[in-house]
């Protein structure tokens, strides 16, 4: 009893350490320390290895990738050299996208190969798939030939999809096995997956029929078939299927992993729901970022190709300003002749942008997420108009009295109010009509649909109330 007490003592020591070693390098919000990110890179410039190698090594894996992504371009090579071993898969694998594949470029082929082939097969994927083809070639052909023909069946599919996705670590194993079958294969099996938890029952053509988790094998008696105790309904996954739609399923069905199959339904690869966190938090800052025409919005993507991708967007956005600003020199000698008109139309095209802006967000999330299908849209539209229609109601009034009184002049307060109300109900229309048609036409409706809803919005809201002006005789 005195050497458990002991041995207990001596564990509950060494994990008051480890912790209170991560406290000392991290701050109240889980981040890496200034003060801690400044000592390694003053041994970095130092030269002082051994200094950085002591200072990193009680980190955990994924804090060493933080730390990596922290550090500028030119010293992240230094630091894989200075920490040599703590370099391993597990911080390869948690590394940013942008930032493992300018570490991975600056890496002889044969030590990439190493890597590779300590990884799972979708990390191994997703590491080698973003190197130049002549890197790639390079170094699969140091891998031995089962990961080589592996990694090259999966980057032989469409990027972004469950072939891409999958890992081909997996337990299958056929039903006429019993459950103490089943224990025993388990236990004499060197090269099993490190990490599952289900096992999938296959048929004599490699098709799945079922699913053991591993609580029913432990927990069920070694004689009882497994064809009596599996769960036959199983949420299957095509090979080809999009990611996108592949963490739909996992979230409906509140799946932990699920099976991968082929064209002719055979059983090639599994997906885990840790590989689909990465994919949902992906797909959801993607629509975000895509919606303002920011690119990737990763502050690692190079700068050349950042400036690319929102300069290309800024230019279209200018196109639009201009077909705005065509619509206002039509009524020039009406501004001319009532200066406050140009005063107050920028509010009318402001707050019809705004309201198209929360439309199309709800729009684009709902296509993203199936609640919008082609079932419903109809019963969307009419909502959206309904809740334009409130809102403009609202906004018109405010608006209207506001201007009424601040510039004695009530029929410019009606003008202002009526061209407010017709400009979100334009808004709320176009914010729910345009990401649906482009969706139609299986365009991404998150990369187009702004330009589309911000001219409609700009071009309407001046139309609107420059040519009421004009009607009512105000100008």
């Amino acid at each position: 009893m005195a050497a458990e007490h002991l041995e207990d003592e001596q564990v509950h020591s060494v994990i008051a350490e480890e912790t209170s070693q991560e406290n000392e390098h991290h701050d109240e919000d889980n981040r890496l320390k200034p003060e801690f990110l400044r000592a390694v890179r003053e041994a970095l410039d130092e030269e002082d290895f051994e200094r950085v190698y002591d200072l990193v090594e009680p980190l955990h894996p994924a804090d060493i990738a933080d730390l990596f992504e922290l550090f500028d371009e030119d010293q992240r090579l230094d630091l894989a050299r200075a920490i040599r071993d703590l370099m391993g898969v597990e911080v390869i694998a948690e590394l940013n996208d942008w930032v493992r594949e300018a570490l991975i470029e600056g890496l002889p082929a044969d030590v990439v190969a190493d890597i590779a082939e300590q990884l799972d097969t979708d990390d191994a994927v997703a590491m080698i798939e973003d190197l130049d083809r002549e890197d790639q070639q390079a170094v699969l052909a140091e891998l031995d030939p089962e990961d080589r023909a592996a990694i090259e069946a999966a980057l032989a599919y469409p990027d972004e999809s469950a072939g891409r996705l999958m890992s081909r670590d997996f337990v299958a194993v056929p039903e006429s096995m019993s459950v103490g079958d089943l224990i025993d294969f388990l236990r004499e099996q060197r090269h099993l997956p490190t990490d599952f938890w289900e096992v999938f029952i296959v048929d004599a053509m490699h098709k799945p029929v079922g699913t053991c988790a591993l609580s029913w094998i432990l927990r069920t008696p070694r004689s009882i078939p497994l064809s009596d105790v599996m769960k036959r309904e199983q949420t299957l996954i095509p090979v080809m299927m999009d990611q996108e739609e592949v963490a739909l399923r996992f979230q409906k069905y509140a799946l932990i992993s699920a099976a991968v199959v082929d064209e002719a339904g055979r059983l090639v690869g599994q997906i885990t729901v840790d590989d689909i966190v990465h994919i949902i938090q992906e797909e959801a800052g993607e629509d975000a970022l895509l919606l303002s025409g920011a690119g990737d919005g990763d502050i690692n993507e190079p700068i050349l190709l950042t400036v690319r991708t929102r300069l290309t967007w800024l230019v279209v956005n200018l196109g639009t300003a201009m077909i705005a600003a065509s619509v206002v020199g039509l009524f020039q000698g009406a501004i001319a002749r009532l200066a406050l008109l140009a005063v107050l139309m920028p509010i009318v095209s402001g707050m019809g942008g705004n309201a198209g802006t929360q439309t199309l967000a709800v729009a684009v999330r709902a296509l993203a997420t199936n609640q919008l299908t082609s079932s419903n849209t109809r019963r969307m539209i009419l909502r959206e108009f309904r809740i334009a229609l409130t809102n403009g109601l609202a906004l018109g009034t405010l608006i209207g009295t506001g201007t009424a009184i601040i510039f004695g002049m009530p029929m410019l307060g009606l003008v202002i109010a009526m061209a407010m109300l017709i400009n979100n109900l334009v808004a709320g229309l176009v914010g729910i009509l345009v990401p649906v048609t482009l969706d139609r036409f299986d365009i991404d409706p998150a990369v187009s649909s702004a330009v589309f809803v911000t001219t409609a919005t700009d071009t309407m809201g001046f139309f609107s109330f420059l040519g009421l002006a004009v009607l009512m005789g105000l100008a």
